[in-house]
């Protein structure tokens, strides 16, 4: 196999089946999926509503409009960002994971369990309780970022000083990390204003509903760019699947790779942790799906778990919205139950 990074891997031995069927399946459980999301809730709305919205905010003039301003509202300004920030942070969790058990070589490997999203919560935390938001709307993704950035670079760091070089001590050294800052989040909520800590810790908890059109813009572009990036160097993951030792003959520089690796994941992860709080186990959970229909070659992993993570998120969401309505519950408890059954069977699997 060729890529466009000059590296030439062949991809791992798996099953071919026709990709053109899987994403047509994909694509319509997508468009399912976000009709559904976006009609049902506290206020239901009829999917001839639904449609006919969407086509009139479109094309504006094209249909009559036979509902209420205020079910357009409820349909256009919050549960349509939603269910496209809910695509966004379920497609970038999903190829962060993908990746990672790529250049750690550990199937448990996921950006909640090797410190990434503590980082990016703490980042976020410091903002939203204590610096302010002094750059606007950008605050927060930005200092989430940094965190996620820090925690990626004291992963390295304690993993170098602990001499944990295998894949298996790296994510150790990560869930050690994520301890620590996860109680240094803690203590910045603990220090804050009290009025303040109950929107952060619903907030940490995991959810969607504060998207915003105007917020939508910055998860996009960060998961267009670095997902894009991921992809096309599917052949280094591929060979790093194999073994270091193999990646290296193939002439990739592997300490390298895997750095950039863990800086794009951290930038993904922590703009996703910005805008929708702590939502563990996507990542993890996706992928080993994923492969049971497309097998472990990164050319097709990449994209088809971006797409059938987008539609967990979903339905994750409107799980998160039915089950105890008018109250949303924080969909990371949704995903932390599921994800945490799916944590044992895959352990009972790779014994």
């Amino acid at each position: 196999m060729s890529e466009g990074t000059g590296v030439v891997v062949a991809p791992p031995v798996g099953r071919s089946p026709h990709m053109l069927q899987i994403c047509c399946v994909g694509l319509a459980a997508l468009v399912l999926s976000v009709c559904l999301a976006v009609s049902v809730g506290a206020v239901s709305v009829s999917m001839e509503t639904v449609w006919g919205v969407l086509v009139n905010k479109l094309v504006p003039g094209l249909v009559e409009p036979s509902w209420s301003l205020g079910r357009e509202n409820i349909l256009w300004q919050i549960r349509l960002p939603r269910a496209l920030l809910a695509i966004m942070v379920g497609a970038g969790l999903s190829i962060v994971g993908a990746c990672l058990q790529s250049v750690t070589r550990n199937p448990l490997a996921d950006p909640h369990l090797i410190g990434i999203s503590a980082g990016g919560a703490f980042g976020a935390v410091l903002a939203l309780l204590h610096t302010g938001l002094f750059l606007g709307l950008l605050t927060v993704p930005l200092l989430a970022f940094l965190g996620s950035l820090g925690a990626t670079l004291l992963v390295i760091g304690v993993a170098k000083f602990t001499s944990a070089t295998s894949a298996d001590r790296l994510v150790l050294t990560g869930v050690a990390v994520s301890f620590v800052l996860m109680a240094g989040a803690n203590i910045l909520i603990f220090l804050a204003d009290p009025r303040a800590t109950h929107t952060v810790v619903y907030w940490m908890l995991g959810g969607l509903g504060l998207a915003q059109w105007a917020h939508l813009l910055y998860p996009l572009v960060v998961l267009l760019f670095c997902g894009t990036w991921l992809w096309l160097r599917a052949g280094h993951f591929n060979a790093m699947t194999i073994g270091d030792e193999t990646a290296t003959t193939l002439g990739i520089s592997v300490a390298s790779f895997r750095l950039e690796t863990f800086v794009i994941s951290a930038l993904i992860t922590g703009v996703m942790v910005a805008f929708s709080g702590m939502i563990g186990f996507v990542g993890l959970m996706v992928p080993h799906i994923v492969r049971l229909f497309v097998g472990g070659d990164y050319r097709r992993l990449i994209p088809i778990s971006a797409l059938f993570g987008a539609i967990f998120l979903l339905l994750a969401d409107v799980v998160s919205r039915t089950l105890m309505k008018p109250e949303d519950m924080p969909i990371g408890i949704i995903t932390g139950l599921v994800g945490g059954i799916f944590f044992i069977w895959l352990l009972r699997e790779k014994r």
